[in-house]
């Protein structure tokens, strides 16, 4: 067993007792205090820290873009103050690309640095837009959903609030139609503004793959592309506390400022549908493999023309590797050899007397491991 005692995960505690040579029974030491009792149960404490988590990204997305587009409306001021079309709080929505750029520099960035900082405490939706998105896909539970978009709106208004009172001037980064622009083709612009949004979170974060810690990048930059498109046209909302924050610290709003609720709401619905349609369709099966890595690639062999997705899932590497050494130590192949994926782990001269397990008992050591293959259409992922 010296070679498996290598192969096997242990537990943190039980490994730490056995690199030091004590007992998992002596190693109380390493144990972390008992954190005392919660005042209140842990499913309602939990919802409070995301809906907290909530607020607080929420407010620091829109408190720099916020801050950003000021400074954008500001630079197209003194730059030409004819042309800076800055009209009943709205932000600067003139032809000029340099000033559009910068707004939507911001917005992406913002949205990309808080979603990484926020992810792993509430998933950094920041957008009742998204919330619903992944409420409609059954990633956020009701009660989280509720909370996160009472977070949400509370956020905008604080952010467009503070924003107003520490930086000189008017408040002009409120989300308006640009010239020309009906209400109809504004709701319509907004829709497929947000549904690329909300379809780059559905395939990149709900969608777990081995690029999903890398999602926050791409979100950031799908709302970067969105608002270099509607930015000129709409004011480039996708997000419904984006717009209303500063409408109700300006106490302006306009009279299709509708368009701003329903053009995301629209564009979740689109984008939940094309999901359920690629799901529908298992697009595993369409192009496997992409994201697999040297060892995983080496170990997939699919079918031609694969059925379901059940025939094109992810190999499990350790699971092989395990069984490969397994195999090898209880035909006495170790001798002086190398096994394993990388043939990396040597074999030892003292377990050729080991006696030969049946393959019942194989199968039970890999349960127990948790490196069992895939059986009865269960699915292990290797990320």
């Amino acid at each position: 067993m010296a070679v498996l005692k290598n192969i096997l995960p242990l537990h943190k505690k039980e490994s730490v007792s056995r690199l030091q040579g004590t007992p998992h029974s002596n190693a109380h030491h390493h144990h972390r205090p008992q954190k005392a009792k919660s005042f209140m149960p842990n499913k309602w404490r939990n919802e409070l820290v995301a809906a907290a988590a909530e607020f607080a990204g929420t407010f620091m997305f829109l408190f720099f873009a916020f801050g950003g587009t000021s400074v954008a409306n500001t630079a197209a001021t003194y730059s030409n103050r004819v042309t800076s079309g800055q009209d009943n709080n709205s932000i600067t929505q003139a032809p000029d690309t340099s000033v559009l750029l910068y707004i939507s520099l911001i917005f992406g960035f913002s949205l990309m640095v808080n979603v990484w900082v926020f992810f792993r405490v509430s998933g950094g939706l920041f957008n009742p837009a998204v919330t619903l998105g992944l409420w409609l896909i059954g990633a956020v539970p009701t009660i989280r959903a509720c909370l996160c978009f009472v977070s949400q709106m509370l956020a905008g208004m604080a952010a467009a609030g503070v924003i107003q009172a520490i930086i000189p001037g008017p408040l002009n980064v409120s989300t308006t139609l640009g010239a020309g622009v009906s209400a109809a083709r504004g709701v319509f612009l907004e829709m497929f503004l947000t549904s690329l949004l909300v379809f780059t979170i559905f395939m990149l974060a709900a969608e777990k793959h081995k690029a999903t810690f890398l999602a926050p990048i791409f979100i950031g930059l799908a709302l970067f592309v969105a608002e270099m498109v509607g930015v000129f046209f709409t004011g480039g909302s996708l997000n419904p506390a984006r717009s209303f924050g500063p409408c109700v610290a300006t106490h302006n709003f306009p009279g299709y400022h509708y368009i701003y609720w329903f053009g995301p709401l629209m564009g979740t619905l689109l984008a939940f549908g094309r999901y359920r349609i690629v799901q529908l369709v298992e697009y595993e099966t369409v192009n496997p493999g992409q994201d697999f890595d040297d060892h995983e690639a080496a170990l997939f062999n699919p079918p031609e023309d694969p059925e379901h997705a059940g025939q094109v899932e992810r190999p499990n590497v350790a699971a092989h590797a395990m069984a490969d050494a397994i195999r090898r130590t209880n035909s006495g192949l170790n001798e002086n050899g190398q096994f394993g994926i990388d043939s990396m782990l040597e074999s030892k001269d003292d377990e050729k007397s080991t006696p030969p397990r049946s393959p019942q008992k194989e199968q039970e050591l890999l349960e127990r491991t948790g490196h069992a293959p895939a059986a009865n259409g269960e699915r292990h992922e290797c990320c």
